[in-house]
């Protein structure tokens, strides 16, 4: 198993909650509005980023409380080694500065890849095929981090030397020609190990699809596409040449900043905004099930599944659970009734979730 012990201090509406008992699969059960993707959203940022609402940290307080908020978990260890305690956490006098202690040393966010690989699915996803390039190239960058934390790292990077670039290029004067030459190439190298980490995440994303049935989940296929070249020698000269229009645009227009990941249904040949919402929502079941069980090779990782069994067949259901259990993935699902898990309710930990307090049951 691999997360324990998780508490919440003063989270949304979870004044002050702990969860004990975890095992492969676990299932927070409740009437919408009682915390429950509060729960999910708390282990989320466990992992580097904004978690998965995205959501600013002031807003993450419970608004009784005195405006900081605290999250922690204990990481089991193979052999029976002593668990390892992650936390997070924001104090009152900074509200938006978000903390990270790993056994009780401060360290930072991009430092929590290195231990655990997070993954989930939200209702807010379903309309990922249809939704902006930018939200398309965050699903595929936290899908990266699990298989190389280091690939936070060169995102954070390339946002800042692309912030200062265009810093330059919108400036009522003309940029310092040297100055730029060296924020290119720092630009340029982030740039290429940003491309080259969603590249080898398609593939091993594409590998693994390819190997799966067209049903009971539509099968998808997966391109990366790039705005401009993914080497580092010729987007320095092409962002070298296009100055000037950048300039005038006041951005960059050319780099990973700008790519996209087209999703086609493998059995139609058909763009996946084009497929009906079913169809949308098996293939991106399709993806995070299959990133799971390539995830779990690596670290220990954990799967949040938000409200997704209540919206599928019985037979989806059965074949997910079926994926879930052999993923090597620690799950915890949510779900107003309890009667969409009847299949795993005998081996899943149920919490039920009420107006922010959990009892498990």
């Amino acid at each position: 198993m691999a997360l324990d012990r998780i508490t919440l201090s003063r989270f949304r509406n979870h004044a002050e909650t702990a969860l004990d008992g975890s095992r492969g699969f676990n299932l927070l059960v409740g009437e919408n509005g009682a915390g429950k993707t509060n729960v999910l959203e708390a282990i989320s940022l466990l992992a580097p980023g904004r978690g998965l609402r995205r959501a600013a940290l002031a807003e993450m307080s419970d608004q009784a409380g005195d405006g900081g908020f605290a999250v922690g978990a204990s990481l089991g260890q193979p052999g029976n080694a002593e668990p390892v305690r992650l936390g997070t956490f924001t104090e009152a006098q900074q509200p938006g500065r978000r903390r990270v202690r790993i056994n009780s040393s401060e360290t930072s966010a991009l430092s929590l890849g290195e231990w655990l690989a997070i993954g989930w699915l939200t209702p807010a996803m379903d309309r990922l095929f249809m939704d902006s390039a930018g939200a398309r190239r965050r699903f595929i960058d936290r899908m990266a981090l699990a298989f190389d934390p280091a690939h936070a790292r060169y995102a954070t990077r390339y946002e800042n030397a692309l912030r200062e670039r265009n810093r330059l290029l919108s400036a009522e004067q003309s940029p310092d020609t040297a100055w730029l030459d060296a924020i290119d190439r720092q630009l340029v190298e982030h740039a290429e190990n940003l491309s080259l980490g969603r590249v080898r995440t398609i593939r091993k994303l594409t590998r693994a699809l390819e190997a799966l049935p067209e049903e009971p989940f539509a099968r998808p296929d997966i391109l990366y596409a790039p705005v401009g070249p993914t080497d580092r020698g010729d987007l320095l000269m092409l962002l070298q040449q296009t100055r000037s229009r950048d300039r005038a645009a006041g951005r960059t227009l050319v780099g990973p900043h700008r790519d996209d990941v087209r999703v086609t249904m493998a059995s139609k040949a058909m763009l996946a905004a084009n497929c009906s919402t079913g169809e949308q929502k098996a293939m991106l079941i399709a993806m995070v099930v299959a990133h799971a069980e390539l995830a779990s090779q690596g670290r220990p990782n954990v799967l949040l599944l938000d409200e997704v069994a209540a919206h599928l067949d019985p037979i989806r259901r059965s074949a997910l659970f079926d994926r879930l259990r052999s993923s090597g993935a620690q799950v915890w699902m949510t779900g107003t009734e309890l009667a969409p898990f009847d299949a795993i309710r005998a081996e899943a930990a149920v919490w039920q979730v009420e107006g922010g307090s959990v009892r498990r049951i």
